[in-house]
């Protein structure tokens, strides 16, 4: 490879560039330095098989702020580093490499970039050795190229988020002809995120990780999650066939073996392991198998509940009915409250410690602690929806995916709180193997899913934190639809538009205030674009707009809401 200095006259852009595509030429930033300074980096390109031309393998942005300045007066040449004629897959990996590291590229360009470099020959393994990426990732990537072109496009313009497309790579093109029937249609819900999931297998989604039969019994289709290496049951229901017989043939085999009792819990029902007391097989104990909602299943081996184990005492040794047992009810009371007292404050000089036993006990909960998580329930789906698709909830529900795997649990439960998904001692055993900076990311998760979402708290935190709404959140559909009152809707007009605008259309409907409300967020049909902007009510602090009862007695609402044009 040499360098030389050529006239941009004698340059192109090559095929092998991973934005020769892109008609946007976002290069305004580097004008001012170009002008001042020249061109400093210099532009990767290669002979392009006419005399004394190249084509520019990276660089190319550089290229068109170059051929900016030049427009301004005069020829400018720009430092190039010419490489070999020839080899498309290396120029396709040197153009990703070089923006990779300057400019982000978005997922849907990386695609189109790697599924080149696989018809070049390269594989899974080589494109991550070079790209310095897990092999996974890469995966993931090209998991994009299940996906019809325009749910790409979707993705690339950021009209969809990453956990929905995350679940229409398990979709097949039918399926999704059909949710983009759903997301056109003015008066119908395309599901997203987890919901999308549910919809995609019928109401459950169980992988096939957890079948205790052989995979090859099962005769429907299995769905695979390229985005994380999962697989799915397509047929939730002859999953559960299969796995009842499993669990009973299970049940069978530990009878078989001399076990004095198997006991198969009811379906989503919890194992209380302080319930009962551990006890061998030689002793009497039972075997006790949860078979949880995810389709999992959980055996217990070796246990008894604790008056059943008072009795097997009494029967294995008859001395004990009149012995008189080691310790009173208040001798013991003494010792555990001793124990006690010594354990809480040894904590006080282990805070490490104390904090994973914290969350041990708000993830799994125990007789003295009652830990729920708020759902984010609403009385309209439209607003569920649109709590989904804010970038605040997809940043929490993937450092809640990221939590889960730390823990060793499953990454595509719907929440870390109250899951149930691990006993206490077990989590807290996970917990005590993780690095303080890991532990420490798992405590706002954790915080943020047991937090009211009604409650005076998210008010104290939002401003605790300084929470700017405006930048975390903008109106969509769903807010223009649920907002009715005319009194509202021109105080929002006057607040944006102005005051004379708000008097001017005061006596307009409700659509046409609503529409200039759009029109100032969008900056459309000649109007000031507003950024940034929340209503005074998402603010932190929240205030209203209806400043006395008087104000808020005028208010008329609109009889019905329509739905708002996008």
């Amino acid at each position: 490879m040499q360098l030389e200095h050529l006239e941009l006259s004698k340059l192109v852009v090559s095929a092998a560039n991973m934005r020769a595509k892109r008609k946007d030429r976002d290069v305004a930033e580097l004008i001012p330095s170009i002008r001042a300074r020249g061109v400093l980096v210099p532009l990767l390109v290669r002979p392009n098989g006419e005399p004394d031309t190249y084509e520019i393998v990276a660089g190319r942005r550089r290229y068109y702020a170059a051929k900016s300045v030049e427009a301004e007066g005069g020829p400018v040449s720009v430092p190039c580093a010419i490489m070999e004629s020839g080899d498309d897959a290396a120029a396709l990996e040197a153009s990703l490499i070089e923006n990779v590291a300057r400019l982000n590229a978005d997922e849907v360009t990386q695609w189109e970039t790697f599924a080149r470099l696989v018809k070049e020959g390269r594989g899974v393994d080589e494109i991550a050795a070079t790209f310095g990426l897990e092999e996974r990732v890469v995966r993931r990537i090209l998991a994009l190229g299940n996906l019809l072109p325009r749910i790409r496009t979707l993705y690339r313009n950021e009209q969809i988020d990453a956990a929905t497309v995350r679940h229409l790579t398990m979709a097949t093109v039918a399926q999704q002809r059909e949710w983009l029937a759903l997301f056109d249609s003015p008066d119908q819900y395309a599901p997203t995120g987890r919901v999308l999931k549910e919809w995609l297998f019928g109401g459950a989604a169980i992988n096939t990780s957890v079948a205790l039969f052989d995979l090859a019994e099962y005769t429907a289709p299995i769905v695979g999650d390229l985005f994380d290496d999962h697989r799915y049951f397509s047929d939730a229901a002859l999953f559960w066939t299969l796995q009842q017989k499993a669990v009973e043939d299970k049940r069978q085999a530990y009878l078989a073996e001399g076990w004095n009792a198997v006991e198969v819990m009811e379906p989503g029902s919890y194992f209380a392991r302080w319930e009962y007391d551990k006890r061998s097989q030689a002793k009497g104990g039972s075997v006790y198998v949860v078979v949880h909602e995810s389709g999992e299943v959980e055996v217990h081996e070796g246990f008894l509940p604790h008056k059943d184990t008072r009795r097997a005492d009494r029967e294995n040794d008859p001395t004990v009915k009149s012995a008189r047992p080691e310790l009173s009810s208040p001798l013991r009371r003494y010792v555990d409250l001793h124990r006690h007292a010594a354990v809480r404050s040894a904590l006080l000089d282990h805070p490490q410690v104390a904090l994973r036993l914290l969350l041990a006990h708000a993830i799994a909960g125990s007789a003295l602690w009652t830990v729920h998580a708020d759902h984010q329930r609403a009385q309209k789906p439209e607003t569920e929806a649109s709590v989904r698709a804010s970038p605040s909830q997809a940043r929490f529900e993937e450092a809640r995916r990221d939590a889960l795997q730390r823990l060793g649990l499953d990454p595509e439960a719907e929440c870390l709180v109250d899951g149930h998904q691990a006993s206490l001692a077990v989590l807290f055993e996970a917990l005590l193997g993780l690095p303080d900076e890991d532990v420490l990311a798992i405590v706002p998760i954790v915080m943020g899913e047991a937090l009211d979402a009604s409650g005076e708290m998210i008010e104290q935190l939002g401003q605790q934190l300084a929470i700017d709404l405006g930048s975390a959140w903008e109106a969509d559909d769903a807010f223009f639809v649920l907002l009715r009152d005319r009194r509202v809707l021109r105080e929002l007009v006057a607040e944006l538009a102005g005051t004379k605008a708000a008097e001017a259309n005061a006596q307009e409907p409700a659509k046409a205030l609503k529409a200039i409300m759009r029109d100032c967020l969008a900056g459309e049909n000649g109007r000031t674009k507003v950024e940034n902007w929340a209503p005074r009510w998402m603010r932190f602090p929240a205030t209203s707009y209806l400043t006395s009862q008087a104000d808020a007695a005028e208010g008329d609402d609109v009889p019905e809401p329509e739905l708002a044009s996008s």
